[in-house]
């Protein structure tokens, strides 16, 4: 059972909503192959915002976004994002 989550929401710099958009694409299926997460979600809420949406089976797992996925994101964080992604963690 999904016990634990975490949502990051990601707000795009104007114009760089298409690079955002595919590095989410291709990152989705990657995030999915051998990891600790139990679920990866990416999806878009608006015209320039995107989340990231992982889910955890024990809270261990949950303490952070997937290690990978997490250092490609802040790795391109100045490129494609207006400000630092906010990360809430629900349990």
């Amino acid at each position: 059972m999904t016990k634990f989550s975490l949502l990051a929401s990601l707000e795009a710099k104007p114009g760089k909503e298409a690079e955002l958009e595919k590095f989410l694409i291709q990152t989705l299926p990657e995030s999915n192959e051998g990891s600790s997460v139990s679920g990866f979600f990416a999806l878009r809420t608006g015209q320039n915002t995107y989340g990231i949406f992982n889910t955890f089976s024990d809270e261990t797992k949950s303490i952070g976004l997937d290690v990978e996925v997490a250092m490609a994101l802040f790795a391109k964080a100045s490129e494609y994002l207006l400000r630092a992604p906010v990360i809430e963690k629900n349990n």
